[in-house]
C-alpha cells in the first residue's frame, strides 16, 4: 500500500527532563508509529514501511534529543527536503524551568544526557538550551511541562496533535500564572490583570486563592474585572475564527497577576466560560497558584 499523499511526521523535542518520552507514548497510543532518536532523514523510509504495514496508522513521531548530532546542526536542510517530498514536519517542543529540570534529575539520580565531565545538571541544561535554541524557534507546539502532571500532559498533547491534524475547531487553553515567577513558556498571547484591586491585601482573603468563592466574589465585584471579562472575550470573539482562517489550532493564552494565586486563576474561568458560552473549546491551568 502506497503512502498517504501527505504523511504526518511529529517530532518531538525538547530539554532533558521535559517530559519527551510521556509525550510519546501519548502519541503512540493515538495511532502513531513512534521511534526514538531515529535519524529525521530516514523519517521517508519509515513513513513508508508503517504505511504499508498499518493502513490505519495516523503517521509516525519521532523522538529527538540534542545528542542527535546527524540532526540538529543541519535541520533546515534536512526539513527543506521533507517538505520537497511532500512531508510537513510538525515539531512539538517540550520545556520546564531550570529548578523543577534539577529536582527531576536529583530526585532519580540519573544523570543529565548531556553532562560533560565536572558539569553540574544546571550547566548541562544551560548547554542543552543552547544547542536547542533554533529548533524550539521553528516549533508548531511549545509545551512547557513545569506544572503538568503525566494525566494533564496527555490532555495537551492530544489536544496539541488532534487539533493540528483533523481540522476540529480550535482549542483554547488559558493558563493563570505570577509574574514574580516568570512567563511560563509557549504563551501565544499574555495579558496582565495586575490593574484589578490585589485580593492578597484583604487579611481575611490573603490566605485562599482564586478557587475559593470568596476571592472570586471580591475579583468580580470590581468593575474593572467585569469589563476586562467582557472586553477581552469579545475581542478572542473577533480573533480565534481569524487565527483558525490562517491553519491555527490552538491558542494559549496567558493571564498574569503579581503571585498567580489570585486574580488570575478567578479570571481565567471567568474568561473560559465565557468562551465556551461562545461555543468555543478550552481549558484553564494554573501555573502558580501552589506558591
Amino acid at each position: 500500500m502506497s503512502v498517504p499523499a501527505t504523511p504526518r511526521l511529529i517530532i518531538v523535542t525538547g530539554v532533558s527532563g521535559s517530559g519527551r518520552l510521556s509525550a510519546m507514548r501519548v502519541l503512540e497510543d493515538l495511532g502513531f508509529y513512534c521511534v526514538d532518536n531515529l535519524p529525521v532523514a530516514l523519517a521517508p523510509n519509515v513513513l513508508e514501511l508503517a504505511a504499508g504495514s498499518d493502513p490505519a496508522l495516523k503517521g509516525v513521531a519521532l523522538g529527538i534529543d540534542a545528542r542527535e548530532r546527524l540532526f540538529f546542526p543541519h535541520w533546515p536542510r534536512i526539513f527543506a527536503e521533507l517538505e520537497a517530498s511532500g512531508i510537513r514536519p510538525e515539531v512539538i517542543f517540550l520545556d520546564a524551568a531550570d529548578d523543577v529540570l534539577t529536582r527531576r534529575y536529583s530526585e532519580t539520580r540519573r544523570p543529565h544526557p548531556m553532562a560533560q565531565t565536572g558539569a553540574t545538571v544546571a550547566e548541562s541544561i544551560r548547554i542543552e538550551r543552547l544547542a536547542l535554541a533554533e529548533i524550539r524557534e521553528r516549533a508548531n507546539r511549545l509545551i512547557d511541562t513545569t506544572a503538568l502532571t503525566v494525566h494533564e500532559l496527555r490532555e495537551v498533547v492530544t489536544a496539541a496533535v488532534l487539533g493540528s491534524g483533523t481540522g476540529s475547531r480550535m482549542v483554547l487553553s488559558i493558563i493563570s500564572f505570577g509574574y514574580k515567577y516568570g512567563l511560563p513558556v509557549g504563551m501565544d498571547l499574555v495579558l496582565d490583570v495586575r490593574f484589578i484591586p490585589n485580593p492578597f491585601f484583604v487579611p481575611e482573603l490573603k490566605p485562599l486563592t482564586g478557587l475559593d468563592p470568596r476571592v472570586r466574589e471580591y475579583v468580580l465585584e470590581q468593575p474593572e474585572a467585569r469589563r476586562f471579562v467582557d472586553e477581552v472575550s469579545d475581542l478572542l470573539a473577533f480573533l480565534i475564527p481569524l487565527y483558525q482562517r490562517e491553519g491555527k489550532s490552538y491558542l494559549t493564552i496567558g493571564l498574569g497577576c503579581t503571585g498567580g494565586r489570585h486574580r488570575s486563576p478567578v479570571l481565567a474561568r471567568e474568561l473560559i466560560e465565557r468562551l465556551r458560552a461562545a461555543g468555543f473549546e478550552g481549558s484553564v491551568r494554573d501555573h502558580d497558584i501552589a506558591h
